[in-house]
């Protein structure tokens, strides 16, 4: 079956129930209080596993005038109901030793009886009781289908419980409470169903049918005996009730059940008249109704209460994630036809965040005057007027196509393009996940391989719904593309970027390039650290501008260029010490230096330098790490020099080379890292991590000279370091 017939059925049997599962569930937590509450009562004075049942019955033969029946609870108490010296029935919690009275037996509160009412027939009778057991008859396919979508989700059950992605706290423990609570959930439901399978005579039947004829002869022909020796042999640990004979005389007889079987021992003798063993079908009422109300166990109880709680928080992120899920891929209206429009952009998602970049994607070309249409990857066709064709992608599970993607390979494999057609894929996943991008790399593969579509760019991967990898590709597109839009970035993501005050603690003076360096502190707590993004809006302006940031100690640093007409950079070259600005940090996981490399290389060019300072200064296992930075002169360097020779005094750093334009050799930071080529391939052997930060024209330089010492010095492509996670960039 397909994805989406899994994810449909788990959605529609979750609403369909869902009224009756809130319910259950609450009632269930409450109910799972009452078998602790049975626990805990003091009436557990002795280990039963050391007392046999006739030391037992002679101490209750002796303290009371008669003794009617004796029955050890699943918390392994001692009752007896019995008739004392003055008379009176009672049934009575006792000493298994000295069958002293502890406490009497106490019906069920009116408030358990109520709730264990609602709980089991919605206080319908039969008729509840019948919704109740479908409800549960349901939640059992809940529950199955859960376990087929996270398995998928994970890449198959050896993948269980492997690291879970998601960001947003409902996802993320939706997937996670559902790993932990699905077994739970799954005995509670079947044994829920075969409870009710059993209130309404469905099993088969179960009563144990002694053969009286010859229970009879057997009394008959009995004479004289020792007395029941089988009492002693048996712990009260083995024994769930014994009912004592009703008179003296032989026919009547002590009616033992036992965990597994039920005897009838004759009182004098102490022969066995009769032994059945329990059905099968028996055995699992009795367990299920244990495993159902958690009677006996406090653990397990707990575990029940949990996993009760758990269906509440399933249900309300379950269609928390369904709603955002429809919202995100709520369809784009088109504004014109397929075959009208130049632009075709193509959408492979399973939860909604795909869609999200798309759209966003979309808006931006429409701003710019341009006809687009966008659909889904299953809906691949023909396209009369087309010239560019963009598809974002997300992979599922081990690989796999989102559901709205699954028709691809065979719709493309059949219909034939009506004429050539630009492309470019940008694939989003993690890199945590082994298969990480492996659909969009499926997808750039096809597009590659027909000779009717030309690749504009190589594919591009975004790690963790990154907006500032987002945002770069997009830039590269407009340049391959020759189409300059705007993408509108905020609408990306639901959770804005909180604006606070930062107080201005140092601005350096304008070097020879009118850099300058900006350090800024926050007042409460923030958590950031270098390669995250600080967000800027100047003053009397709408449009946010981003900067790399590095953190040292608790203060931010961020250099920039100020330019002639540049509102933002003007406005942060004129802010005095102490002045207050209101920005906001954006986290960018994807470009923070790295934990375990055993080496990095940092690749930078200008104001690109700044996140690299900060990172420096976090290389506290003094990780051999080697910069390359280019700029125009040494003056333009001497801004950033004093942080360079301190992380050097304290071994933090290896070496830096700097590239200089307009002074020397006059050559770019491309140039000296080709000159250290032998370097840059040792390190990719190793493992090591290269962080490159800067202008795009730099990178694509850069990229491109790795890209070659790859193939020529490796014989793999630069992807395949990517793909391990050797290659981080933050380029603007």
């Amino acid at each position: 079956m397909t994805l989406s017939i899994w994810r449909y059925s788990h959605f529609l049997l979750a609403l369909i129930s869902s009224l009756f599962l809130i319910i259950a569930s609450v009632s269930g937590v409450i109910l799972a209080f009452e078998p602790i509450s049975q626990a805990v009562q003091p009436y557990d004075v002795a280990d039963i596993r050391n007392i046999t049942l006739s030391e037992t019955m002679d101490a209750l033969n002796k303290t009371y005038e008669e003794v009617l029946e004796l029955e050890v609870t699943t918390d392994d108490f001692v009752k007896a109901s019995v008739i004392t010296d003055e008379g009176n029935s009672e049934t009575i919690y006792i000493h298994p030793n000295t069958a002293e009275k502890l406490g009497s037996v106490q019906k069920k509160t009116p408030f358990f009886s109520f709730m264990t009412s609602l709980h089991r027939s919605l206080f319908l009778k039969s008729t509840g009781r019948f919704f109740v057991g479908l409800v549960s008859l349901l939640l059992c396919l809940i529950a199955v289908t859960g376990i087929i979508l996270i398995a998928k989700r994970q890449g198959g059950i050896k993948k269980w419980f492997t690291r879970v992605q998601e960001s947003s706290f409902g996802e993320r423990y939706h997937v996670i409470l559902g790993r932990w609570m699905l077994i739970p959930l799954l005995i509670i439901t079947v044994t829920g169903v075969y409870l009710s399978a059993e209130k309404f005579s469905l099993l088969p039947e179960a009563r144990i049918e002694h053969d009286w004829d010859a229970v009879n002869k057997k009394i008959a022909e009995t004479s004289s005996g020792s007395g029941p020796e089988i009492f002693s042999s048996l712990s009260l640990k083995e024994v769930r009730k014994l009912v004592f004979p009703f008179s003296e005389a032989p026919e009547d007889y002590y009616e033992l059940a036992l965990k597994d079987r039920e005897l009838l021992v004759h009182q004098y003798t102490g022969e066995i008249l009769s032994e059945i063993p329990y059905p099968f079908v028996q055995l699992a009422s009795r367990w299920s109704l244990l495993l159902h109300t958690g009677e006996g166990s406090i653990l397990w109880s707990l575990i029940l209460l949990i996993a009760s709680a758990s269906i509440l928080f399933f249900i309300y992120t379950g269609f928390a994630m369904t709603l955002k899920r429809r919202r995100k891929t709520k369809a784009v209206l088109p504004e014109w036809d397929k075959d009208e429009c130049e632009y075709i952009l193509l959408i492979g998602s399973e939860t909604g965040n795909t869609y999200a970049f798309a759209k966003v994607f979309y808006k931006a070309l429409v701003r710019a005057g341009k006809k687009v249409f966008l659909s889904s990857l299953n809906d691949y066709s023909t396209y009369a007027k087309a010239k560019h064709l963009i598809v974002f992608t997300a992979t599922y599970g081990d690989g796999d196509a989102p559901a709205n993607a699954r028709l691809f390979e065979k719709r493309f494999a059949e219909i034939k393009p009506v004429n050539t057609l630009q492309f470019s894929v940008v694939g989003f996943g993690s890199t945590s996940y082994p298969n990480y991008c492996r659909f969009a790399i499926k997808v750039d593969g096809l597009l590659q391989g027909h000779p009717e579509f030309r690749s504009v760019m190589p594919l591009m991967k975004i790690n963790d719904q990154s907006e500032s990898a987002f945002k770069n590709w997009v830039k590269d597109w407009s340049t391959y593309s020759r189409t300059e839009i705007e993408p509108e970035l905020p609408s990306i993501s639901k959770k804005k970027n909180g604006k606070q005050p930062f107080k201005v603690v140092e601005n350096s003076e304008l070097n020879a390039d009118d850099t300058f360096l900006l350090q800024l502190r926050v007042r409460k707590r923030t958590v950031f650290q270098s390669g995250d993004l600080i967000n800027i809006t100047p003053p009397g302006e709408e449009k946010e501008r981003q900067y790399s940031i590095a953190r040292i100690g608790d203060t931010i640093f961020l250099s920039v260029k100020k330019h002639a007409l540049g509102k933002c950079s003007s406005y942060l070259s004129e802010l005095a010490i102490n002045q207050k600005i209101r920005a906001g940090i954006s986290r960018n996981p994807d470009f923070h230096f790295p934990k375990n490399a055993p080496e990095v290389l940092l690749i930078s060019n200008g104001t690109g330098i700044a996140p690299f300072l900060g990172m420096l200064n976090e290389n506290k296992n003094k990780v051999p790490v080697q910069l390359y930075w280019g700029g125009r002169t040494e003056n333009s360097f001497d801004i950033y020099r004093p942080y360079l020779e301190k992380a050097y005094d304290q071994s933090r750093i290896s070496a830096y080379h700097l590239a200089l334009s307009r002074e020397g050799k006059k050559e770019y930071v491309q140039d000296i890292l080709s000159q250290n080529k032998k370097q840059v391939v040792q390190s990719l052997e190793r493992g090591g991590v290269i962080m490159i930060c800067g202008s795009l024209t730099m990178q694509r330089s850069v990229l491109d000279l790795l890209e070659n010492v790859a193939e020529e010095e490796l014989q793999k492509p630069l992807s395949y370091f990517e793909d391990k996670g050797q290659l981080a960039m933050d380029c603007y």
